[in-house]
């Protein structure tokens, strides 16, 4: 294996999971592989001008085709409603969610609260740990501009979760799961 040919190996065996998680939030959940490997396709190609740090270039290609494979399918499902998604119904009733799914609930009604821009700089930042000046490459504007709207969604965020209801008051008592021992 030459030189090239590991460096591609270790960025995929590297970033893989965050690339595809970063797409499968932006496209239909059967386009999401695919998507995946078109940016790995794209790095293999380009890989003497993908940097040290690859993970921003990565997704900054994953977002350009991502866009492209949303317009072209038409789907107009935001990437608040994706992340609700990741969660099933029997992920709400199991035991072991139960307690989790009303503070996941009023963060998913809080990052509703923000614009498609302040959701991104959030999640960019919090779901994917990249570093503000990184997260603005991705996302295709200025440092200042993505800590702008990143410093925004922040406050708003907080703002909603401040509101929402104490979990204590709404949310029906957990329902464990039962699961019958064979003799």
């Amino acid at each position: 294996m030459d030189e090239r040919e590991a460096r591609f190996t270790r960025l995929y065996e590297t970033y893989y999971r965050n690339v595809f998680g970063y797409v499968v939030l932006r496209v239909a959940p059967q386009a999401a592989e695919d998507v995946t490997g078109e940016v790995f396709t794209i790095a293999w190609r380009k890989i003497d001008e993908v940097p040290e740090r690859a993970l921003p270039w990565l997704l900054g290609v994953a977002k350009n085709l991502a866009r492209r494979s949303h317009g072209a399918a038409g789907h107009e499902r935001g990437l608040v409603d994706r992340l609700a998604g990741l969660t099933t119904d029997a992920d709400r009733l199991a035991w072991d969610a139960a307690d989790h799914v009303v503070a996941r609930d009023q963060a998913l009604a809080a990052l509703r609260a923000l614009s498609p821009k302040e959701a991104e700089a959030v999640t960019l930042t919090a779901w994917h740990g990249l570093e503000p000046a990184d997260a603005a490459r991705v996302a295709g504007c200025s440092r200042t501009a993505f800590t702008v709207r990143l410093h925004r969604g922040r406050r708003r965020l907080a703002r909603a979760l401040d509101a929402s209801p104490d979990p204590g008051t709404e949310a029906p008592a957990p329902r464990p799961r039962v699961i019958q021992e064979k003799p």
